[in-house]
């Protein structure tokens, strides 16, 4: 995605590596990355498990609140699946470094099919308790320890460094479809015939990954070689990513964000119910023009042929900008019509700060690297949650909101000038071609130079 900004004196990576990329961005097609066979059996394998992964979702918190009546059981069974990436994620990394990627997908793959089907046999059968969903959401948790670090660091032996940017911009708006998609088929499915036929779906869908991985051509995959069994290498993957500046500040940052902007189901709620007074319906309506937006985000994010560091500093940014804004609303439809623009640049920040560090990252790392960067990422959440949910009971929706994206405005701000600094760098406001040009040029550049960077 981005390329690295700052001075670094770790070695280049041995394959490509975006801080020799050239200023001017590479347009491509929205869809390039889909002209590779290999990625294409991937990506269409995954828009049916997603839909299917979103349904589950939406079951279990539906059949854990039917069990239980309790909203508390419903967050319990959200920590429970973060936990393991918590507990385990790092460890989780070193292992994808030294196992091959596509047989690794193939079990976790497998692992979390077989979760959902049986917990579709025991809801058919009317025997699931709350325990039987707990054990389940674990186990799922479990198996996203191993297969999120290996399906991100699988794309790039896919598709190949030139293509990768593409690729996981296509996968976020994969998942951006799946999440409009997905919640709409499990509503419609649990009204109609219950929560057991949402699952079963869920558990069928994981036969179009597997298809897809097992007809992959091997000759095609752009080989990678695994990092060998030995001692200490999670502390080496930690050392390598704290010596790396383009590495560690995306991470950074990403963490500041997840960690308190991206609490929308705290925000949204409250905003639906205490400020509108609007109730469920305008919950619904809030998290789908969110949806829209991102998968936007992710079609435009398609196009560029690089992405660059100061594009996800620029992109945090205007995310942290627009929470303060829309914290301020005044009136329903306005506040609705915001989550377009934060959902476009929120995903402009996920996907920009995750092909940095995967086009940054020397192959044999990316493993441990991607696990850093998703623990980060999705750990964040649900440790700020209840930070951001008592200022939110305390203070209002608006102030809480506001305090979210006034800390991801000051990381973004503050990573920024760390980035500028440890780079050399300087910020270039220029005329060009009749409009106004903003750049980072070394210090010490001529203003001539400047002028047309």
């Amino acid at each position: 995605m981005s390329t690295g900004s700052g001075a670094d004196s770790a070695p280049a990576p041995t394959t490509h590596d975006s801080r020799t990329a050239p200023d001017t961005p590479r347009k491509s097609s929205m869809f390039s990355s889909l002209k590779v066979r290999n990625y294409r059996l991937f990506f269409l394998g995954q828009v049916v498990s997603n839909t299917g992964t979103w349904m589950q979702r939406i079951a279990q918190d539906w059949l854990v609140l039917s069990l239980t009546g309790s909203s508390a059981a419903v967050g319990i069974t959200t920590a429970l699946q973060f936990l393991p990436m918590l507990l385990f994620g790092l460890y989780g990394g070193v292992l994808v470094d030294r196992l091959p990627k596509r047989p690794t997908l193939l079990a976790t793959q497998s692992a979390m099919a077989v979760t959902g089907l049986a917990l579709a046999a025991l809801t058919l059968t009317g025997q699931v308790q709350v325990w039987h969903v707990y054990v389940a959401a674990f186990a799922v948790g479990l198996a996203t320890v191993l297969d999120n670090p290996a399906r991100q660091s699988f794309v790039s032996e896919m598709v190949g460094p030139k293509q990768l940017q593409n690729a996981v911009s296509l996968n976020s708006a994969n998942f951006q479809s799946a999440r409009l998609i997905g919640p709409a088929v499990a509503g419609l499915m649990i009204t109609g015939v219950g929560t057991g036929w949402a699952f079963l779906a869920n558990g069928l869908s994981f036969v179009a990954p597997i298809a897809g991985l097992l007809l992959m051509r091997s000759r095609e995959l752009h080989v990678v070689e695994r990092a060998p069994r030995g001692k200490g290498q999670l502390r080496e993957g930690l050392r390598y990513v704290a010596g790396r500046p383009d590495l560690i500040w995306p991470i950074v940052l990403v963490g500041f964000i997840g960690t308190f902007g991206f609490n929308f189901p705290v925000w949204l709620s409250a905003y639906a119910d205490d400020v509108f007074h609007a109730g469920a319906g305008a919950y619904s309506l809030f998290n789908t023009v969110m949806a829209v937006g991102s998968l936007v985000g992710a079609l435009l994010a398609a196009r560029r042929g690089t992405a660059r560091l100061r594009v996800l500093i620029a992109a945090a940014a205007a995310f942290g900008a627009l929470e303060i804004v829309a914290a301020a609303a005044p009136s329903y439809w306005l506040f609705a019509l915001l989550m377009a623009p934060i959902g476009i640049f929120g995903l402009t920040v996920n996907v920009t700060a995750n092909t940095a560090v995967q086009m940054g990252t020397d192959p044999a790392m990316r493993g441990r690297v991607m696990a850093l960067f998703m623990m980060v990422f999705m750990g964040g959440t649900p440790l700020g949650a209840p930070l951001v949910g008592w200022i939110t009971d305390a203070y209002g929706a608006r102030v809480g909101f506001a305090v979210g994206g006034i800390v991801s405005l000051a990381a973004a701000a503050t990573i920024g000038l760390v980035l500028t600094r440890v780079g050399g760098l300087r910020l270039s406001i220029a005329w060009h071609h009749g409009h106004p040009k903003v750049n980072l040029v070394p210090r010490g550049q001529g203003k001539e130079l400047a002028a047309v960077a």
